[in-house]
């Protein structure tokens, strides 16, 4: 840094003296260093504990519209936070995904789920639609420990919920069964009806009687 000092003479202001100062970065004190390195800890053992999760670029979204997707998120035990892109790049570099490193940029949210992996795509890509492109998007995601592209988080953000699917796979396991259980049923009713009744049977036919003498 230089630092001017300056003389009046007659009437005018002159430089007397230039000092050349070394000034060195401030250094973020301890108890703030602590607070960052806490933030990365628990966000890397958010991700690392998750399914599945997504970073959004959330800069067009109200507050309104911010509240019930929230509240939304929280129905289908997702956790959601908005995140700096400086402290998420650390965590998902720790946790194996610095694949995602490319999309940090912006606004950046991030939505996770240790239960549901559709749960995250699908709510935030339903929101998403309904605010419009601009306001509310997916920048990228992840399940299972894997980076996804856009085309895949859109295509599983489209199925159905967990226990929907668990509920469809459940159903076409029981088909078969439910069918050969009607049949058997029907075979033990069948079986077990009085039987019909034998035709009497046919009258012996009469004596001819004895021939004329």
């Amino acid at each position: 840094m230089i630092v001017l000092s300056f003389c009046l003479f007659d009437g005018r202001f002159f430089v007397s003296r230039i000092d050349f100062l070394e000034v060195k970065p401030k250094m973020p004190n301890a108890k703030v260093l602590s607070e960052k390195k806490a933030i990365v800890a628990a966000l890397e053992e958010q991700l690392k504990g998750a399914a599945s999760g997504v970073l959004v670029d959330y800069k067009g979204i109200t507050v309104a519209e911010d509240t019930a997707l929230r509240a939304e998120l929280r129905q289908n035990d997702v956790q959601y936070s908005v995140v700096k892109n400086t402290l998420v790049r650390f965590a998902l570099d720790d946790a194996g995904l610095k694949e995602l490193d490319e999309v940090l940029n912006g606004t950046t949210s991030l939505a996770t789920s240790a239960g549901d992996p559709i749960a995250p795509m699908r709510v935030v890509n339903k929101y998403a639609k309904q605010l419009g492109e601009g306001k509310f998007n997916i920048k990228g995601g992840f399940m299972d420990g894997k980076v996804l592209s856009l085309e895949e988080i859109m295509a599983l953000a489209e199925l159905p919920s967990k226990e929907v699917l668990q509920a469809q796979a459940l159903g076409m396991m029981l088909a078969p069964i439910t069918s050969l259980a009607i049949v058997l049923k029907a075979i033990a009713e069948k079986g077990g009806e009085p039987a019909a009744e034998a035709p009497a049977e046919e009258a012996a036919p009469a004596e001819e009687a004895p021939a004329a003498e």
